[in-house]
């Protein structure tokens, strides 16, 4: 067992205590993944604490399946808090949420970007407020049910992709910063596969053993953002032209907000010699610019807002070489990364990627290793 400078063992968790004297808070979505951390956490015999936020109307999440935090998803954390009896608290962070996300969600994506949610939430909402609030209910720590792992380094904790590939979020999770990482822990990470959660799940007779993954961004049923946006933004569906790189004009469309960076089906303008891909949103003058697929290939990302990670800061100038990820369902490709500030920087990629859109995250990885380096956001440049 490991021992702590004063030779105290330390518990699964990493304190020099027992786990009867370790609270611990567990946000809990309802889902199968973190209800298993709760459970198993209980077992244990941790001090748990389940906290599930309620993020946007209640009324209207009750007949929605298939996304977190929605009414269904409340009542499944709550009766899961009740089978392994510990405490269990729904917070009321709707207003919170819109503020932090759905506005931004909504403003970047009028603006042509493709905004990752997601991202923001764990930022915002769940390692900011609400890691907050878990340090307000004097918890030692907080547990997700995140497929990541937090590992200590010789600097200090450290943030490494999931066991199971096919399961990693470290995508989502690059902006954690050095402070929440402290506090922050993810039973799951080093699992083999999610069938491995559902068997734990089983082994505590959990009524969400079975429940379905999570396929939706949370307040954006069956993945139609544009009608998310029509809703938020009223009038932003205005219809305009979509041209070619030369600003020939191909025909008609019914609002910027129904296209993205890359796409090909749904344009409308068949017939031509060639496929076109829409490279570029000019939502100033209501445009869809399309052009031949080797316009999507980019080399060279612009990132800011950057979350650094790594033993030794970002200086200006000096080069490092990572592997990057410019989407979350592609593997990290090599790159360079020149640092422009310690929040900007520049990124080389040594191969193109196809696609990269402004408002997507580019996350840095330590070349051959499961280390994340931290990230930031991708943007137009000056």
């Amino acid at each position: 067992m490991p021992l702590d400078s004063k030779n105290h063992p330390l518990n699964s968790l990493g304190f020099a205590k027992p786990p009867a004297e370790t609270r611990v808070v567990v946000a809990m979505s309802g889902g199968v993944d973190s209800s298993v951390v709760a459970a198993m956490l209980a077992d244990e015999g941790y001090d748990v604490v389940g906290v599930t936020l309620q993020l946007y109307d209640h009324g209207a999440a009750l007949a929605k399946k298939g996304a977190c935090c929605a009414g269904l998803d409340i009542h499944d954390a709550r009766r899961v808090a009740e089978e392994m009896g510990f405490p269990h608290y729904v917070l009321d962070y709707e207003n919170i949420f819109r503020d932090a996300v759905i506005d931004e969600f909504a403003d970047s994506y009028l603006g042509g970007a493709t905004p990752v949610p997601c991202i923001r939430c764990n930022e915002r909402v769940k390692f900011k407020d609400l890691l907050e609030t878990a340090k307000d209910l004097d918890a030692d720590c907080m547990a997700t049910g995140h497929y990541i792992q937090r590992k200590i380094g010789n600097a200090g904790p450290e943030l490494h992709c999931a066991a199971d590939a096919n399961r990693d979020q470290s995508y989502f999770l690059f902006s954690t910063t050095p402070d929440q990482l402290d506090f922050l822990r993810f039973p799951l990470g080093h699992l083999p596969s999610k069938d491995a959660t559902r068997a734990l799940a089983e082994k505590y007779g959990l009524s969400v053993a079975d429940k379905p993954d999570s396929q939706d961004i949370c307040f954006v049923p069956n993945g139609d953002y544009a009608s998310v946006i029509e809703k938020l933004r009223p009038g932003a569906a205005e219809p305009g032209e979509i041209v070619d790189t030369d600003g020939r004009v191909l025909g008609a469309h019914r609002g910027v907000i129904h296209y993205t960076v890359g796409q090909r089906r749904g344009l409308g303008i068949g017939g031509l010699a060639v496929p076109l891909y829409v490279v570029r949103l000019d939502v100033d003058n209501r445009r869809v610019i399309v052009g031949p697929k080797e316009l999507l290939a980019t080399r060279t990302v612009p990132v800011r807002e950057i979350n650094w990670l790594g033993d030794t800061p970002l200086q200006a100038g000096e080069e490092r070489d990572v592997a990057v990820k410019v989407r979350s369902t592609q593997p990290p490709r090599t790159a360079i990364l020149r640092p422009v500030s310690e929040t900007k920087a520049e990124v080389e990629l040594l191969t193109p990627e196809e696609g990269v859109s402004p408002g997507q995250a580019c996350v840095f990885y330590q070349p051959d290793s499961s280390r994340i380096l931290g990230g930031g956001w991708i943007w137009r440049g000056d």
